[in-house]
This record gives C-alpha cells, structure tokens and sequence, in this order.
C-alpha cells in the first residue's frame, strides 16, 4: 500500500492518541499530533508516534475544546495534512464537523478501514451494519472519524524524537460559555486494547446479575462489555461499555457473549475477535452462526459452572 506525505490525528483520550499515531504511521510518512494540555502530554504524543506535535498549549477553564477549532483550522490551511483522523467522541465529532464544513467538505464517519489508493479510500459501515462502503476523498485534506479497535497502538518507545510546535491560540468569533457543569460516574474501561471480553445481552434478566458476568470476567482476567440495550435501554452498564455499530468495535483474542442474540449490529463489533463463545438458552440465536463455539443453556446455569471450573484450576 502506497503512503501519503502527512496525516494528523486529534484525540481526546490517550489510549485513542496512541491508536491514531499508530494508524498513521501505516498511511503516511510524517504524523502529527494536535495535543491540547500539559508539555508532559505533548512528549507522550512523540513516544506513541508522532513526529510533530502542534502545542494548543493547556487547557483554560473558561474555554471549551470547541472554541480551538478556530486555531486547528488555521493550522490546517497553512500545513494541508492529506488526512486527519479524529476520535469520535462527542466533541470530536463536532469539531470534525466544523472544520469540514470551513472547508468546504464532509467527514468520512467511523471509518473501519483506510486505504491508500493515489487518493485516501474509506470503508466503513451502512445500513445499520448490514454492509461495507468505501468512499474515495477528492479533497485536498481528508476528514476522518476513526474508532476504538481499528489500530493496534505500537509501545511506547521513549527514545524517539520529535518536534513540538507552540501554537498561537486564536478568538473564535462566537465562543461557548460554561454556565453548569455536573458529574456523572464513568466508566473506567478500554474495550479496544482487551484481551478478553464478556460481553451481557438482555439474557440477564435483572441489573445485580450482571455480577456473575463480572466475576466469571474476573476469573479468566476479561473486561465486561454489553449489547446496546444494556447500555442505553435500561441503562444497566454505562456507555462505554457498549459494544456494536456505533459503540466499541473489539478485536479480542476471546469474545464471550452470555445472553445476546446476536443482532448484526452488535456483531459488528465483535466479528474481528479470534475465537467467539456464546452461551444462550435459545438454540436458534443467530449468535450460534458466527460461534466458534457455543453452549445452548441458561446462563444462570452455566456460568455459575464456569466460574467453579476456573477457580477450580487456579
């Protein structure tokens, strides 16, 4: 696969940075970090990859990521990257939102795949999971959200070198005002980088059962993630639990599904797992087809069973 010359990448979260930097090492051959926080982070940015940071510089309370957009787009228009990947939380899909539209494109959304053919190609999911799409840019500098799981983050090598860039940060012409802001507990889970997942379906009839999923997860070292309906129907799990279409999309060595039927759009986000073990009571779950193996029963029978096995052999 050929290589383009730049690609830049945004991200919120570290995990996600380090990702993205990966991913752009495979495309292109200088890679860049749009990094707004502390110096340390912007040395981080370097050892996960990148060659150049460009330094917002720290975060000022009374400002909000929205209100860099201005400076990023900016930056954008005197450097013109090929590409620029960006996490797709809330805010950087805003953000790639608004700085397509000052540039007169669109965003290519939630990208599976990235493809170097003279121009920058992206496949990605339609139809509610149901079928692949590829879409080639015919802009100078393409737009990307790009989601948990699709690179592989390299180790941090904390010999490289790199330059960091202070950047002048620029008034947006209508800023957003904080007026309240309330807490809510997080999740404190990276579905992506697991080697192990159990993921709970609507087999798990009440919310303190989900317990028994957490300590067979406990056992064999797996983290726990859920069908959508766990995380935004009865609101059992937290969302960044939630693993499909447009949740987390996991490449683990062992998915573990107990009590989901197996619905494309949550196989979306598991069908690049290694092996996949399904336990279900209904043997005509669709989850059974896509199975490396499968153990048709009730899952208040079973994993209980599991549980005593693997403590068993400890």
């Amino acid at each position: 696969m050929s290589k383009i010359k730049k690609v830049w990448v945004i991200a919120e979260k570290e995990s996600a940075l380090a990702q993205l930097c990966a991913g752009g090492r495979q495309l292109g051959e200088e890679v860049a970090a749009v990094v707004l926080g502390t110096k340390e982070e912007t040395g981080k940015a370097i050892t996960m990859g990148a060659d150049t940071v460009y330094w917002l510089g720290e975060f000022k309370p009374e400002n909000r990521m929205e209100d860099y957009v201005k400076t990023v787009l900016e930056l954008l228009k005197q450097e013109r990257p090929d590409l620029l990947m960006v996490q797709p939380t809330k805010r950087g899909k805003l953000i790639a939102g608004r700085l397509a539209a000052s540039m007169g494109t669109s965003v290519l959304v939630d990208a599976a795949k990235i493809k170097i053919d003279e121009k920058v190609q992206v496949t990605h999911l339609v139809y509610g999971g149901a079928a692949f799409r590829t879409e080639q840019s015919l802009t100078e500098t393409t737009i990307v959200t790009v989601g948990a799981g699709v690179y592989t983050a390299l180790p941090e090598d904390t010999s490289r070198q790199g330059n960091v860039i202070s950047v002048d940060y620029l008034e947006p012409s209508n800023k957003v005002k904080l007026l309240e802001k309330k807490t809510k507990p997080s999740a404190t889970v990276n579905l992506g980088a697991a080697k192990r997942v159990v993921g709970v379906g609507r087999g798990i009839a009440n919310q303190e059962d989900i317990k028994i999923a957490e300590e067979l997860a406990e056992q064999i070292g797996a983290e726990v993630g859920c069908s959508r309906p766990i995380a935004e129907g009865v609101n059992w799990l937290p969302t960044e639990r939630y693993i499909g279409v447009s949740g987390a999309i996991l490449k683990p060595e062992v998915y573990l599904a107990v009590g989901i039927s197996g619905q494309v759009q949550h196989l979306v986000g598991v069908n690049q797992a290694k092996v996949i073990i399904a336990v279900n009571k209904d043997k005509a779950a669709p989850i059974f087809k896509h199975a490396d193996y499968g153990i048709v029963g009730d899952l208040y029978k079973v994993l209980p069973l599991l549980i005593e096995k693997f403590k068993a052999n400890k």
